[in-house]
């Protein structure tokens, strides 16, 4: 780890790591450590980032006054204890052992009660972190992916006759459109998806830049709205990177999005700087570790262990947070209602920022932290 390079981060953010967490040996940015006796914030990021994607919201948290956590998620970054061969058991990428992930760090950090955010992939492990343990995660926001709420078990089925597991037909109806599509979660959890963009022949480097751009505000083409069904017909709607063409990569789908050199040079979120530190680390480990996240979802495994909390719902203080212009809030149809509705029980905001995509933290750092501090605020007092 000795030889690993410097993180560019902001003044007031330090690196570090923890040993003997649930496994691992996590590595963490951390900010506003500076003085003891704080209340402590957890930011879990998301696919395909990093503990880095919160690196322009941490200084202001931590000015407010909160002892601000970020980790490398297992799988992910310099943190190390995880193995994510294509067959290898997905057990501990499920639900549950992420939420662990969580609870021990901040077991470890001695917190017994801890605020926390999750952006993307991460919104979810927040949402499952403060419906299981509110006792320590006394309150949440979600970001570009919203809680609907656990999956329910059948009901009153006692003189109903037994039927077989039924596979999604939404599959095989996206690949029989006249324009044969595939859902982008279905594709993360092939063997082809990690070498894919690992060797992009556009190299990682310009396959994340177009990713990234791709999902954000600054393509112009981002204009999302509720669709009607999970249904293949609506699902089509989706721009690419979430429903792609059949026979595409994500590197070749990707690919036609890449902003000009223009462009990268006035991108002011994500700088080619920043952006460097990212394709290195991603080159260096490759994505199989976050897409052993998306095995996990699409196995059958998340429905049949989390079915465990049927009917239960997130019960401490919660807020939603999502770019305007970011297709993620919609893109489970019903989720995004759902969430407001049964989903939290004590929903103290729901904001989505003009001028951002799926990388609100990121594109709109300023407008994320007033809204962060903002519902702390309230949520301390709710």
């Amino acid at each position: 780890m000795t030889a690993l390079p410097d993180i560019p981060l902001p003044a007031g953010i330090r690196s570090r790591y923890i040993d003997g967490i649930n496994g691992l040996r996590m590595h963490v940015l951390e900010a506003g450590f500076e003085t003891t006796g704080r209340p402590c914030l957890l930011l879990l990021h998301g696919f395909p980032e990093l503990a880095f994607s919160w690196r322009k919201v941490m200084p202001t948290l931590a000015a407010a006054g909160y002892h601000v956590i970020a980790p490398d998620q297992r799988g992910y970054g310099r943190t190390t204890g995880w193995r994510a061969e294509y067959h290898g058991d997905l057990a501990p990428f499920s639900l549950l052992n992420l939420v662990r992930d969580a609870l021990a760090l901040v077991s470890a950090f001695g917190y017994r009660q801890v605020d926390l955010a999750g952006h993307d992939f991460g919104s979810p492990v927040a949402s499952w972190c403060a419906l299981i343990r509110p006792d320590v995660f006394r309150s949440v926001t979600m970001m570009s992916a919203p809680f609907g709420g656990p999956p329910p078990l059948p009901f009153n089925t006692v003189d109903t006759p037994a039927k077989p597991p039924a596979e999604d037909p939404v599959h095989r109806e996206l690949a029989a459109l006249p324009r044969p599509r595939k859902h982008y979660q279905w594709y993360y959890s092939t063997r082809e998806a990690n070498a894919d963009m690992q060797h992009a022949p556009q190299g990682v480097h310009d396959f994340l830049r177009a990713y990234y751009h791709h999902k954000s505000a600054d393509w112009t083409d981002n204009k999302p709205y509720p669709l009607k069904s999970w249904s293949a017909d609506e699902l089509a709607k989706l721009p690419t990177y979430y429903v792609m063409d059949l026979n595409q990569t994500m590197a070749e789908t990707v690919a036609k999005e890449m902003p000009s050199p223009a462009a990268i040079a006035a991108n002011q979120w994500l700088p080619d700087s920043d952006l460097a530190y990212y394709s290195a680390e991603y080159g260096r480990t490759g994505f199989q570790g976050g897409l052993q996240w998306y095995r996990y979802g699409t196995s059958g495994m998340l429905n049949s262990e989390m079915q465990l909390f049927a009917g239960r719902s997130i019960d401490v203080p919660s807020c939603f947070i999502s770019g305007k212009q970011d297709w993620g809030t919609y893109q489970r149809p019903g989720a995004f209602e759902a969430m407001q509705g049964r989903g939290c029980t004590r929903m103290l905001g729901c904001h989505l920022i003009d001028g951002a995509g799926h990388w609100v933290q990121q594109e709109q750092s300023a407008e994320v932290s007033r809204l962060l501090l903002d519902f702390l605020a309230k949520a301390g007092k709710a």
